[in-house]
């Protein structure tokens, strides 16, 4: 039986067994196997779905902006750099379609589902903006906590008695998940307003005073946040179109 080359190095053919088994040897033939049924579900929803097609005018349009973006606009040019990516024009076009396609794909599959699920991640997607004073006792918290209701600067303070690495910058933590939040301080945080002081409260055997800077809700209207949780949603679809198939790995 002739053993098919999958590809050479310097010359010497590498057979599809050959390739597998490397890919078992550094544990990556699963991932290699992840990717490629990724790619059969898209182009099967691709290639059988009428809501995915894209106005070719919209395509043209798109080959003519990035060839003035990236300076390709002379044939010769872009002609060289066809070449030196490893692609002919209608590769490249062909690329070009995918894409479009791809992302149609996603808003198709997911759009009637993104409201709900935003929802459900709503509680890991709005964000509190904290400082804070982490003490040893609940005594040193609570003298500390009259210090600074009578006047005393949180920051100082926290330089002074704080026990985590944030003392360095007044004990700023930045933006937290709600969703990530000990249960006890997050029902503080939500019922306090900008600029009030929450605690003591007790953590892993620690006492913290916890200054609310600002509340980040999250929001659909934010562009990035919908888009990444397009992704999520798409990718689920995906994986639950791949538990369905029936996969043979045929090696000779």
């Amino acid at each position: 039986m002739e053993t098919l080359s999958f590809l050479s190095i310097d010359d010497q053919p590498i057979s599809v067994e050959q390739t597998v088994k490397y890919l078992q040897s550094s544990g990556k033939l699963a991932q290699f196997i992840g990717d490629v049924l990724r790619q059969y579900v898209i182009e099967q929803e691709i290639q059988t779905r009428e809501d995915v097609e894209i106005n070719p005018a919209l395509i043209e349009q798109t080959v003519i902006d990035f060839r003035l973006k990236n300076q390709l606009a002379d044939p010769d040019v872009f002609q060289e750099w066809l070449r030196n990516n490893g692609m002919d024009y209608p590769k490249f076009h062909g690329s070009i379609t995918f894409n479009f396609k791809l992302e149609k794909l996603k808003t198709l599959v997911t759009e009637a589902k993104l409201p709900e699920y935003f929802i459900e991640r709503k509680i890991f997607l709005d964000r509190v903006v904290l400082s804070r004073i982490v003490v040893e006792s609940r005594e040193l918290a609570e003298e500390l906590q009259l210090q600074i209701e009578e006047g005393g600067s949180f920051e100082q303070l926290a330089k002074e008695y704080s026990l985590l690495d944030d003392r360095l910058v007044n004990g700023m933590m930045g933006p937290i998940s709600r969703g990530t939040m000990p249960d006890i301080l997050r029902a503080a945080i939500d019922i306090a307003s900008p600029g009030q002081l929450v605690g003591p409260i007790d953590i892993e055997g620690r006492y913290g005073l916890f200054r609310v800077e600002q509340f980040l809700p999250a929001s659909l209207d934010d562009t990035q946040l919908q888009q990444a949780l397009q992704n999520e949603l798409f990718e689920k679809w995906l994986a639950e179109k791949i538990q369905k198939l029936t996969v043979k790995l045929q090696v000779s």
